[in-house]
């Protein structure tokens, strides 16, 4: 297995997905959020792609690796679908030209559905758990700080005493 590729996570699966593909994917993400706000037909999709992308982000940088190979294939093929303007019905064609895109949005969200409720819970216990941490820390640095006031206080009288 060459650097350039991400082997399918379950049960030894030798399946690839191409890094290019998924670093491709994640560079246009801005393109993708443009186009979802741009398009009143794909605008319904925008929650669900954004969780396609997240999914798409944590499985490249190595954070979420407990997906079968065909749920990140299926999202990343969706993904790519929607980001290239070349496609079955053309985008710049009035009215019809998101059909095939919804439909093809539509049918990837049917296939990773479980999958992706599953990532989704996962990222929520994550974000808890972050913010949680950050409380924590910010807490103790309040600790120290405060701990910190006394003692400079203590230090203060006691030169203080000290005078003559």
């Amino acid at each position: 297995m060459t650097a350039d590729y991400k082997e399918g996570s379950k049960n030894g699966n030798t399946d690839r997905i191409a890094d290019a593909d998924l670093e491709y994917i994640i560079r246009e993400e801005e393109k993708l959020k443009d186009k979802l706000q741009d398009n009143s037909y794909l605008e319904r999709f925008t929650k669900d792609l954004m969780l396609f992308m997240s999914l798409v982000k944590d499985y490249y940088q190595g954070n979420y690796k407990d997906i079968p190979y065909k749920t990140i294939s299926a999202v990343v093929v969706g993904l790519l679908y929607i980001l290239n303007p070349i496609d079955i019905i053309p985008d710049f064609i009035p009215i019809i030209g998101y059909i095939d895109d919804a439909l093809v949005i539509t049918f990837c969200l049917k296939l990773v559905e479980k999958d992706l409720h599953k990532y989704q819970s996962w990222k929520k216990r994550q974000t808890s758990l972050k913010a949680e941490t950050e409380t924590e820390t910010e807490t103790e640095t309040e600790t120290e700080t405060e701990t910190e006031i006394k003692a400079e206080k203590t230090d203060d009288n006691n030169t203080l005493s000290d005078s003559p």
